[in-house]
């Protein structure tokens, strides 16, 4: 024991020498001003120095001191100008003039492990800021990005508050492993997949305050993404949350307050309505109306008239009250908030509460070592909307009869004897809620022992502990006569740590290098332990220990861990000719045993042309960029254990035993492999008045993460292989405007992305039980199922499209054939920014079009009467005549007519939607002075405020998780909740 004592305090005496011993060398200090091209101050601008974290933000006078490397570059940018790079040399003293921008071409870029200059990138990154994602009414930031992010699709899904959200970057590259992208926050990748256990998936990513958020880096091709090797197919997206800066200590509160309404209600039939259709259903198939009404519990002659389908919805509200601390001198920077956010649904019942703080530290211990903490606490409670397909679901209060009424008559107590259930009585016999606890945090450790070398080290942890509550009292429909509960709670515990080496060299003015090398461990456990059960004595009992009977328990255990290398290395010549190349091999628990380790890289190469001597006087085009790059990317997100062979538990009586699980194990398996090139061209003209980007990339996934059925002769079912391919290919544009740069200003985004899908090869298609397929030489989830002809004039039958070319009216001669494509031919958005003196409008608008949108609840509320459930008001429009044209076919109860699974309920989802409206009026520095304000701005702003579409569903922005989470079931909607449509008004103070 005394030796190993000394061996460790030579050990830890070895690693003082090194971090504290290393011969110094002299730091610079430097000091200047920073003004715009009027000759106005500027503060709160950045200065930065290049390949660190080190900077400062100027004071109300833009006045900065920084301490830096000799030889170093400082890059200075500021919202709405150019940024510039400066050597800094011998100075002492830099003064700098910063000109009027629409666009930073050359601003500094949050990359994998580092920074960079956009000028010097040569991968494809969409860089997004603070402004973008602040005091939005959502819950994740995700959603407050739509619109603004060039190949990036972004689908809420549903209305549902804190639910999943789906997010393509370029296109979808899987058909069973995770379609999601990498999520990494401040430098840790954290838990982004559902950690709960209803099938209604929640979103982790609503655990992270959006006004946290400094920057968010989405990297798309494989010389950006590649730097993240096994995980980075389906894109990167960095998101960096806010430090202090050195210089006066700066207060910020905001407040906003606001209310919600559905984008849409659909119309339902009334009494009147109701009753004259299925009496005529009834006829048309020679029954007794009355008889058939009184039969299945409608009163034929009932008064009431109620309208089913509004008592689902509801006047949501929202309030956010976010305050935040920021400064720090030389030594040490700081940044501290604390926000709660409270937000009650358009759908009854719903409703989310999150409580966050948050500290941020830098400090500087010497001038070459410095360490940092970011800690975040996040508490959210969501209490939640049952699943779609759930009679509990309230949407699926639409299909009850509007003869039946919302209250008992004789006891005022809800109905319980309608035709489905009313589930309105479990909001008042019952809850659903899931709590989390959430934590982002990380430790770092940075050291230059040499001039231009930063040794980093730092450790993360993601941890979330997420309970799930669910309990139905006596007389509801799953509680029974006795009552029902159920709990889970679920714990991951997701541990990273990152080791890097940075070298920036720079010489003779003209070569510039940046190389780094690193490796990376992560190591990530659930754990879930669960119980339920039944006979509560009343409905104030609400725990599993009141139960009267404990009906089951269990407990989960899953984890995963990766081991990396990787290097990166940065060349450029003059700041025009433009080289990187990037490698990382990770090695993965999920993979089999003669595939553990994988190799994945990525090159490319830029030419920045208006740097050359025959542009470099042109006053039109003031900047324009060719780049190209070509790498390999994977994905490593399936199951953990689909490589193994496992066994189960099987306990007989009070007997233990154990059974092998019916999947084989797979030593061979490995990642999928997507090998992607990109060609890109930057451009600005007329002083950056016209710029943007265009990008042309093609992507191809090999080795997909497949099931093959086996036969059930030998036990087995399946077994996970590398079968089948897929491509992406597309064409991304984005165009910034400077339309007006004087007193008035108004500037104008644009962006626009193209993709194709297409499965190249498959061992056999894949076709879910409704209309989503994956079939080889088509796009994934294609609609593929029977085509419907519309209806036969002469005598109302619903007509299916046929092998030969014809139709028939009998569902067993209709053709199998695609019918819909849930893929948009083209997605994107505008933004335009109006501002005059203090005032300041802002316009976004999202547009998705050529994407087909099915309706599976179709076959239930649009059915031409086929059973009591109501129907939509287009139903009025059946055949009753012969010669009649139209697309309803004749009313017909219980006659199975048209209500055969089709393509009757598949749409065209295109659609355009006034996402974001926000009219903001900030105070002159006077009049806040005079109120003792450093500054003052009062807001109001619109959410989803319209939307225009010819989808006749509740929102055209829909992906029901009724069917389960497969990514080739989209476009799908089964009584999915719409979107809100929210208004507020907000103010923010600094203080």
């Amino acid at each position: 024991m005394e030796h190993k004592f000394f061996t460790h305090l030579k050990l830890f005496s070895l690693l003082a020498i090194c971090l504290f011993a290393v011969p110094a060398w002299a730091q610079q200090a430097i000091s200047g001003r920073v003004s715009g091209s009027d000759g106005g101050s500027l503060p709160g601008a950045t200065i930065l120095e290049r390949g660190t974290t080190n900077g400062v933000s100027t004071n109300a006078d833009g006045a900065f001191n920084l301490t830096v490397q000799p030889n170093a570059t400082i890059v200075i940018s500021s919202v709405g100008y150019t940024t510039q790079s400066i050597a800094v040399g011998n100075q002492s003293t830099i003064n700098v003039t910063l000109a009027v921008s629409a666009t930073q071409l050359s601003e500094a870029v949050v990359v994998g492990y580092g920074t960079q200059t956009k000028a010097d990138l040569t991968g494809s990154v969409t860089q997004l800021t603070a402004k973008d994602v602040e005091n939005v009414p959502v819950v994740s930031f995700e959603q407050a990005i739509q619109g603004r992010t060039p190949g990036v699709q972004i689908n809420q899904g549903s209305g549902k508050l804190g639910s999943g959200v789906q997010i393509r970057v370029r296109g979808s590259s899987s058909v069973t492993a995770s379609n999601q992208p990498l999520y990494v926050i401040d430098g840790i990748p954290a838990t982004s997949t559902d950690a709960g256990t209803d099938t209604e998936p929640l979103n982790p990513l609503a655990d992270l305050n959006p006004n946290d958020i400094e920057s968010i880096t989405i990297l798309k091709d494989a010389s950006s993404a590649a730097i993240y090797g096994s995980r980075a197919s389906n894109g990167v997206i960095l998101v960096n949350t806010k430090k202090g800066r050195q210089g006066q200590t700066k207060v910020n509160v905001g407040y906003y307050v606001g209310t919600s309404t559905p984008t849409r209600k659909r119309k339902f039939l009334n009494a009147e309505q109701y009753k004259r259709l299925f009496t005529e259903a009834a006829e048309n198939e020679g029954y007794d109306a009355e008889e058939e009404f009184e039969g299945n519990g409608i009163d034929f002659n009932s008064t009431s008239d109620t309208d089913w389908a509004s008592e689902a919805l509801t006047r949501g509200r929202v309030e956010q009250y976010d305050f935040n601390v920021s400064g720090g001198d030389a030594k040490t920077r700081f940044y501290l908030s604390s926000t709660f956010n409270d937000q009650t649904g358009v759908i009854v019942g719903n409703r989310y509460r999150r409580g966050s703080g948050r500290i941020n530290l830098d400090h500087s211990i010497t001038d070459r070592v410095k360490v940092g903490l970011n800690l975040s606490l996040t508490r959210s409670v969501n209490d939640r909307t049952p699943n779609d397909n759930a009679f509990t679901n309230p949407l699926q209060l639409n299909a009850l009869p509007p003869l039946q009424p919302l209250r008992d008559p004789d006891t005022g107590e809800l109905n319980n004897n309608t035709l489905y259930y009313n589930n309105l009585i479990d909001l008042e016999k019952g809850s659903n809620r899931a709590g989390t606890y959430r934590s982002f945090s990380n430790v770092y450790l940075s050291f230059q022992p040499i001039k231009n070398l930063t040794v980093r080290t730092e450790i993360g942890a993601d941890f979330l502990n997420l309970n799930e509550d669910f309990y139905r009292a006596a007389g509801t429909q799953t509680g029974g006569d006795t009552g029902y509960g159920s709990s889970d709670q679920t714990q991951v515990i997701n541990y990273t740590t990152n080791n890097t080496a940075n070298y920036n060299y720079t010489f003779n003015e003209d070569h510039n290098f940046d190389a780094l090398v690193g490796f990376s461990f992560q190591r990530s456990d659930t754990k879930r332990t669960s119980a339920e059960g039944r006979g509560f004595p009343n409905a104030e009992f609400t725990r599993i220990n009141s139960a009267a009977i404990k009906t089951d328990a269990g407990s989960f255990q899953d984890g995963f861990a990766f081991l990396s290398q990787f290097a990166r290395v940065n060349y450029s010549f003059r700041n025009k000719y433009l080289v990187s190349g990037s490698v990382r091999r990770d090695g993965s628990s999920r993979f089999g045993a003669n595939n553990r380790y994988g190799n994945f890289g990525a090159g490319s190469i830029g030419w920045v042309v208006t740097e050359e001597s025959f542009l470099k006087e042109n006053r039109i085009l003031n900047f324009l960029k060719l780049r190209a790059s070509y790498g390999l990317t994977g994905n490593a997100e399936i199951g953990n254990f689909s490589s193994r062979g496992l066994f189960n538990a099987l306990p007989y009586a009070d007997q233990a035993g154990i059974q092998p699980s019916d999947r084989v194990g797979n030593p061979d398996l490995t990642w999928e492999s997507t090998a992607q090139a990109d060609l890109g061209l930057e451009y600005g003209f007329f002083d950056n008045r016209i710029s943007g980007e265009i990008d042309v990339y093609e992507k191809k996934t090999t080795d997909l993460l497949l099931n093959r059925p086996l036969s059930f002769a030998n036990g087995y079912t399946n077994v996970t292989e590398n079968v089948g391919t897929l491509n992406n290919r597309g064409l991304e544009i984005s165009l910034n405007t400077r339309n007006f740069d004087k007193a008035f200003k108004w500037s104008t985004n644009f962006n626009i992305s193209f993709n194709r899908n297409k499965i190249t090869s498959l061992a056999a298609p894949i076709q879910s039980q409704y209309l989503g397929s994956v079939r080889e030489g088509l796009p994934i989830g294609i609609f593929y199922g029977r085509k419907f002809a519309g209806v036969d004039p002469a005598n109302g039958d619903a007509l299916y499209a046929t092998a030969e070319g014809g139709t028939s009216s009998n569902v067993a001669m209709a053709a199998l054939q695609v019918v819909g494509n849930p893929n948009p031919d083209f997605t994107g958005g505008i933004t335009n920014t109006f501002s005059f003196k203090g005032v300041d409008l802002s316009v976004l608008g999202q547009f998705v079009s050529g994407n087909d949108l099915y309706n599976a609840a179709g076959i239930y509320q649009s059915a031409s009467g086929d059973y009591f459930d109501n129907q939509t008001l287009d139903q009025l429009n059946a055949w009753r005549n012969p010669g009649d044209v139209t697309n309803v076919p004749q009313l017909r109860l219980y006659g199975g007519n048209g209500t055969a699974q089709s393509s009757r309920w598949v749409t065209d989802g295109s659609f355009f939607r006034v996402k974001n409206v926000t009219l903001g009026y900030n105070l002159s520095s006077d009049l806040a002075k005079r109120a003792f304000l450093k500054s003052a701005r009062v807001y109001v702003s619109a959410q989803n405020l319209f939307t225009f579409t010819k989808y006749d569903g509740y929102d055209p922005e829909v992906n029901t998780a009724a069917f389960g989470q497969a990514n080739f079931l989209i476009g799908h909607d089964f009584y999915t909740p719409p979107l809100a449509k929210t208004f507020l008004v907000g103010i923010n103070l600094g203080l």
